[in-house]
């Protein structure tokens, strides 16, 4: 038992435990809704974990040497929400009364963004022990880059409770392989085997052998076959467990879900509140009254009350880092630094720019450029590729790969496991300290949607480079063109996707998504060459959309006289297009604006908006995709609503349009249709009722 425990008073920790089964229970009941039964199995391991094992300071949750817990079954927070409650975070007892309202600090899944004391938002099954993967790759990064002779600054835990679901789920997989191959010796997963899912006994679906995968993972694992009340067994399989330091761990831990319900052990406890009688009937078993809800007796509350040893260990790391300040003072600013999150103030002072007398690339050519030279300026920035090093060109030329003894390098080989090098992304910015960003082909961001979508909602400033951005990446075809991503992407809320359309563009875009800190980024990016423009620029890509070009009767102008007879809006490569077609226009006076990042646009002012898409003058969209969303910012969309195909480019730009010709054609029709008419004004209609970013 740790010193700390032991200077407390003796009391029975079945009382603990029991008191803690009983608050979680009591949660779903007051909520109407919610999951009792996996709380009331797993109150033992989070009995010791938050007990006994974990060294944190309620008072303050960021403490950066905190160990790290990860509730990866989020539809058991009710656990959690017991454990951050009773060992003094700003959870109090009325907001566990208001378990899953409105408004409520103890929502239906941990989100990061809403409870003090949650590192990362879990509820998709899979991701919080991926996560945690990520935690425990930045712990063992810091440490190998900060710990110096003995003063240990980064030198904490990473805990797990996960269920038979999380390990079912393919992600789990993808990670808990990399993490044994990368030794992962500070990272400790409590496997609920309760053999109960929503359909029923885990017999119909889950029948191999966990332990065994977890050996053959490199895992060191151990089994309790008492997880309901041998707290001592679980106790010490953890300090097992923290004794083995160059594997991650997996115990497994039988336990019954439920246990105390008359619904014990049946697959009916685990997604519905305990009817009245039954809660009370549990309560009387546990030897609580029936009649009390939401009952701490005071013995545990001062059993469970981490504030003062929680000041203690904050203020003994605190001399350490005193010490390790006066001996390396440019390290401890460093940190400080990086664990703030703060930039330096001439971090972006060696972007290139580019004019159109330098050569073409593609885009992902030019983000090469710019990661590398993102990457020298913070060393935060760690990343890697899904397998597609070669293709994606993210390789960090001035460090090593991170492995299992050089966890220094700050170069990761995901391995073709795109779900998981998602996931684990998430774990690393929650982690503080390091900037992840991962790769691969932008259609395989769909592979990795799950772990996507929570770095958008738990606001996690993860860059995902995207190359391949089109159907003209060319032969591979249609299973590997990307036609929707960029629509389905926009559609997500707190995410922006960059589509440059030149060197400059793509400068911007790496600026903007590392300034951006809480906003996730995708930048799609070509496989073929694209010109540099005259007229673009990195600093106008914050602003999402810009004019780019003017011509005039078949010729690029400064200025247009007067209004323009046409708008052309374009991104990425399909913005040199546009220019080209535009030249082809005789007789028109022509807008064309790039488009870089359409929810940067969605941002401006109307007045802007306004200014750069006119009011009544007809707008076509080209861009290389579904047309899905452009109806904000034209009036007719040049795309492609159909899967591409197997050709060469210049086949599929014949075949589908994507060409000056074609182009010039489709805006000759927008114009004549609307004959001297003024088109709709696209910012002329109701108000409407949008919902952003509302913090509960």
């Amino acid at each position: 038992m740790a010193d700390h425990v032991d200077k407390k008073p003796r009391i029975s920790e079945d009382l603990c435990i029991n008191t803690i089964r009983m608050l979680s229970a009591d949660q779903p009941t007051a909520g109407k809704s919610g999951h009792p039964g996996a709380p009331m199995g797993c109150a033992p391991m989070a009995h010791v974990l938050f007990g006994k094992i974990m060294k944190f300071n309620p008072k303050n949750p960021k403490w950066s040497n905190r160990d790290r817990f990860v509730l990866s079954n989020g539809h058991a927070c009710a656990l959690q929400y017991s454990m951050l409650h009773l060992t003094g975070y700003d959870l109090p007892l009325d907001e566990l009364k208001k378990f899953r309202q409105w408004g409520s600090k103890a929502p239906g899944h941990p989100e990061n963004f809403c409870t003090s004391g949650v590192e990362v938002s879990t509820g998709p099954l899979g991701q919080g022990i991926s996560n945690a993967v990520g935690l425990a790759m930045a712990e063992k990064h810091l440490a190998a880059e900060f710990n110096k002779d003995g003063l240990n600054i980064v030198d904490h835990y990473t805990y797990v409770i996960c269920g038979d679901g999380c390990l079912q789920e393919g992600v789990s997989s993808e990670t808990s392989s990399l993490a044994g191959h990368l030794g992962l010796g500070k990272l400790i997963v409590l496997y609920d085997d309760n053999k109960i899912t929503i359909d029923g006994h885990t017999d119909i679906s889950f029948t191999e052998d966990v332990m065994k995968r977890y050996e053959a993972y490199g895992w060191h694992v151990q089994y309790i076959e008492d997880g309901n009340y041998d707290h001592a067994a679980i106790h010490h399989a953890i300090e097992t467990a923290k004794g083995v330091t160059d594997k991650p761990s997996l115990i497994k831990i039988h336990t019954t879900i439920g246990l105390g319900s008359k619904l014990e052990n049946t697959h009916s406890v685990h997604g519905a509140p305990l009817k009245p009688e039954d809660l009370s009937a549990a309560k009387e078993r546990f030897g609580f009254s029936g009649s009390d809800s939401f009952f701490v007796p005071e013995q545990v509350k001062k059993y469970y009350d981490k504030t003062v040893v929680g000041a203690q260990h904050e203020q003994k790391w605190n001399d350490l880092i005193a010490t390790y300040a006066n001996k390396y003072p440019k390290d401890a600013a460093e940190f400080t630094r990086r664990m703030e999150g703060k930039l330096p103030a001439d971090w972006k002072s060696k972007m290139p720019k580019y004019t159109p007398e330098d050569a073409t690339k593609a885009t992902r050519q030019y983000s090469e450029i710019a990661l590398n030279a993102i990457a020298t300026a913070l060393p935060e920035i760690v990343g890697g590729s899904a397998d597609l090093t070669p293709s994606n060109l993210t390789h960090l030329s001035m460090s090593g790969d991170f492995q299992k003894n050089t966890p220094i390098g700050r170069y990761i080989r995901y391995g073709v496991r795109e779900h998981g090098m998602a996931a684990i992304s998430n774990g690393l910015f929650a982690h503080g300290g390091v900037r992840p960003f991962c790769a691969t082909f932008y259609n395989f961001i769909g592979y990795a949607l799950g772990a996507v979508r929570l770095s958008a909602l738990s606001r996690f400033g993860v860059i995902y480079i995207a190359t391949h951005d089109s159907i003209f990446l060319g032969e591979d075809g249609p299973t590997h063109q990307p036609i929707e991503m960029s629509a389905s992407l926009r559609a997500m809320p707190n995410m922006y996707v960059y589509r440059p359309a030149d060197g400059n563009e793509t400068m911007g875009a790496y600026i903007a998504a590392v300034e951006n800190q809480h906003k996730t980024s995708v930048l799609a990016l070509s496989r073929q060459g694209l010109p540099n423009l005259a007229n673009s620029t990195a600093e106008a890509v914050v602003q999402g959309g810009y004019i780019i070009a003017n011509v005039a009767h078949g010729k690029e102008v400064a200025e247009l006289e007067g209004e323009p007879d046409l708008i052309l809006v374009a991104t990425g490569s399909e913005v040199s297009l546009s220019i080209d077609a535009a030249k082809l226009l005789d007789g028109y006076k022509t807008r064309i604006v790039s488009m870089p990042c359409r929810d940067l646009f969605d941002e401006q002012s109307i007045e802007y908006k306004k200014e750069i898409l006119g009011e009544g003058i007809p707008v076509m969209s080209v861009e290389a995709a579904a047309t899905f969303g452009w109806a904000t910012y034209s009036h007719s969309h040049f795309g492609l609503d159909r899967f591409g195909a197997s050709a060469t480019i210049a086949q599929l730009q014949d075949h589908f349009g994507f060409n000056p010709n074609t182009v010039a054609d489709e805006a000759r029709k927008l114009v004549k249709f609307y004959g001297g008419r003024s088109a709709p004004n696209l910012f002329d209609h109701p108000a409407q009722r949008v919902l952003k970013a509302l913090d509960h």
